[in-house]
């Protein structure tokens, strides 16, 4: 992969807009590869696409939410999108890679995050995904659909701040294996993430973690 954009591109401003944001990443994901700090991934109210070899998950909790992005309806409101939030007391990740591409004036630029690799897989507690796609072989054990979102006897609860209703239903199970993952999320969040071995890459041009797959 190349981190150059040719073509006229005045890197010295360029640098001068990008430095302080990076920087402030980079110094997140330090935090977090130490296991110092929660995390939280909403990048502006836009989606990313996350992939991963394996994510082995204990007590899997599933049900719909509501995302909102920037992009605004026409009313000038924030655009509300429709998820599946997933959520996991525990969870394991190999070989995950994590994409943003933001267009700029300067084009298109990439940021760019992977972990989880050498043996070594990412380790999150409480960690709760805002999922719009999901592309993946699951496995799940101690299946049970149709539970009701407040329901108190599941380890793994529901995400603070969402609104239950009485006609609400998700699903859980005691464990959830998710093989070849490819994933469009809108925000992740978890009580502690552990990265070994992170990368965190600025990259010129649209480089995503995998391109989408055609129907």
């Amino acid at each position: 992969m190349s981190s150059q954009v040719r073509g006229g591109t005045r890197w010295k401003r360029f640098a001068l807009v990008m430095v302080p944001s990076i920087a402030a990443t980079a110094a997140v994901g330090v935090g977090l590869a130490q296991g110092a700090l929660a995390a939280s991934f909403a990048v502006s109210g836009q989606d990313f696409k996350v992939r991963a070899d394996k994510l082995d998950g204990d007590n899997l909790i599933q049900y719909g939410g509501i995302a909102k992005g920037h992009d605004l309806d026409p009313n000038g409101k924030p655009q509300n999108h429709p998820v599946t939030i997933s959520g996991f007391s525990h969870a394991e990740i190999t070989n995950m890679c994590q994409s943003l591409v933001t267009p700029t004036p300067l084009g298109s630029i990439t940021l760019q995050l992977r972990t989880g690799n050498k043996g070594r897989p990412a380790v999150a507690e409480n960690i709760y995904l805002d999922v719009a796609e999901l592309d993946t072989d699951a496995e799940f054990r101690n299946l049970d659909i149709g539970v009701a979102v407040g329901d108190e006897s599941h380890k793994t609860k529901a995400q603070a701040g969402t609104v239950s209703s009485p006609y609400a239903f998700s699903q859980r199970a005691d464990k959830a294996i998710l093989t070849n993952v490819r994933q469009k999320a809108w925000a992740t969040t978890a009580a502690t993430f552990k990265l070994p071995d992170l990368k965190l890459r600025l990259l010129g041009g649209d480089q995503p973690c995998y391109e989408d797959i055609k129907d």
